[in-house]
């Protein structure tokens, strides 16, 4: 195979050791940590997310990414200048923090230690998507597998061992994360910055400012809309019932680990081959991928009730009813991040914006009113219907982009995609009213081992076909 299909395979690979070495250490902390102590750590997490949009304006996401390639022939100088805006603007709120630290503890109900936690995380994870995201373009896919599994390992141990013997269990896994991100990562905003070019450069410091700045209202809703529920839940019902949603919430996160190793994977080749204005071989790559995403979500709706009891006691179990609609908003995500390569490739931010900040203020209107009435386990019904809304907004974007800027030029087909979508959506629905009725589930599940052992041959077909078509166009 050649290095990009190498590269490509272990980019998945790696991507999904990452996430999957956290999942699958979730239930030893749901047993370590009380539910209240377990849902306070998740709205730790969740406050994280949104102020790291402020933090460092998410610089190391798409618009990085796409200047990876944009500007290719000095990409040294690009790189280092944009770790020296992240630190510049990480070290002005830590300022900001110190001075007014009483009211920002207060604001955000975290502790000193927790906030400076919280904004060491936000540099390091910063630093590592830096190094990662050029690393993939450049298809240097060992050093990156290497040291992402690495602290991926130890992360997790270090956090363990930290929460058994702390009385402060959720401010010991914090500080666990930090240690370790900072042993783990700190070398690599060094190796970068070395290498050569200024922290500070007016040309990409503007560059990044002028495209990240309209970018925080669409990180905030996007935060909002993947953060606000649990936060909600806390406040509305309880830190237990926040705790159950958080635990179905990381569940259902497992199928984002494939959304996030497609999409890491291929995001340099789609930028490429726009950059090429070479649209035609994009839909025969990515669609393939909408059918994977589609059938790996519905066997984990098919499979929740055991999942569930595997990753948490008793307790947790009523976390099942909160799964389906949530495992399938992932669909949704993934759908959106095919669509975010134009938007962000073009320089839409604004358009990408309104149509995340119009699904995220639907989704805190809809929270408020259907938790109050049906309790949290609404929440993740309003989540679907607003992750549905957010992907197709940015869908609009992108046909406005096809229409205006590569003259009708199609990147992916409407019509396939509303088919999957629907088709996907009804069996999640019709398969979460089978819950209360193990014989017709367990029935579902033999037929699908069956179709399996049948079709064996088609699917492994199938995904030969994927990959040759990926090493076709790549």
């Amino acid at each position: 195979m050649s290095v990009q299909i190498r590269a490509s395979i272990w980019f998945f690979i790696c991507s999904f050791l990452q996430k999957a070495i956290s999942a699958i250490t979730t239930p030893i902390f749901t047993r370590l940590m009380t539910s209240q102590e377990f849902g306070a750590f998740n709205v730790f997490l969740s406050w994280q997310s949104i102020l790291s949009i402020f933090l460092s304006l998410n610089l190391c996401y798409g618009l990085y990414t796409a200047g990876l390639v944009k500007f290719e022939r000095d990409r040294v100088s690009f790189v280092t200048a944009l770790q020296g805006l992240t630190i510049t603007l990480i070290c002005s709120w830590t300022g900001v923090y110190l001075c007014f630290h009483t009211f920002f503890n207060g604001l955000f109900s975290l502790s000193t230690i927790e906030m400076i936690c919280l904004i060491g995380t936000v540099w390091t994870t910063t630093i590592y998507c830096f190094w990662a995201a050029e690393e993939r373009v450049n298809y240097n896919y060992r050093k990156l597998v290497i040291a992402t599994l690495i602290v991926s390992v130890i992360k997790p141990v270090v956090g363990i061992t930290l929460v058994i013997f702390a009385d402060d269990k959720v401010t010991a896994r914090i500080i666990g994360i930090l240690v370790v991100e900072l042993l783990g990562f700190g070398w690599m905003f060094f190796s970068q910055v070395r290498r050569g070019g200024a922290l500070f450069s007016k040309v990409y410091w503007k560059y990044a400012l002028v495209l990240g700045i309209p970018l925080v209202p669409h990180y905030l809703a996007q935060t909002v809309l993947n953060s606000s529920d649990r936060i909600m839940i806390s406040r509305i019902v309880d830190d237990s019932s926040a705790g159950i949603y958080s635990l179905a919430y990381s569940v259902a996160m497992i199928m984002n680990l494939f959304n996030t190793a497609l999409n890491q994977s291929i995001g340099p080749w789609v930028y490429q081959k726009l950059k090429e204005r070479n649209e035609r071989d994009i839909e025969a790559v990515l669609l393939p991928t909408v059918l994977f995403i589609a059938v790996v979500n519905l066997s984990l709706i098919v499979f929740a009730p055991e999942v569930i009891r595997i990753f948490a006691p008793a307790e947790y179990y009523e976390a099942i009813w909160t799964m389906p609609p949530v495992v399938m908003s992932v669909y949704y995500i993934y759908l959106y991040s095919l669509f975010s390569f134009a938007e962000f490739y073009y320089e839409k931010t604004t358009y990408i914006a309104i149509a995340t900040v119009i699904s995220a203020a639907l989704n805190i209107v809809l929270n408020y009113f259907a938790i109050e009435r049906f309790g949290y386990i609404a929440a993740g019904y309003t989540t679907l219907i607003c992750f549905m809304l957010y992907s197709c907004g940015h869908y609009c974007v992108m046909k406005y982009i096809q229409s205006t800027v590569l003259d009708g030029s199609q990147i992916l087909s409407g019509k396939k995609l509303m088919l999957i979508s629907l088709l996907f959506t009804a069996a999640g629905l019709l398969i979460s009213l089978t819950y209360n009725y193990p014989l017709i589930r367990s029935g579902i599940i033999v037929v699908l081992i069956i179709a399996c052992v049948i079709f064996r041959e088609h699917i492994t077909a199938f995904i030969k076909q994927l990959m040759l078509m990926k090493s076709n166009q790549l």
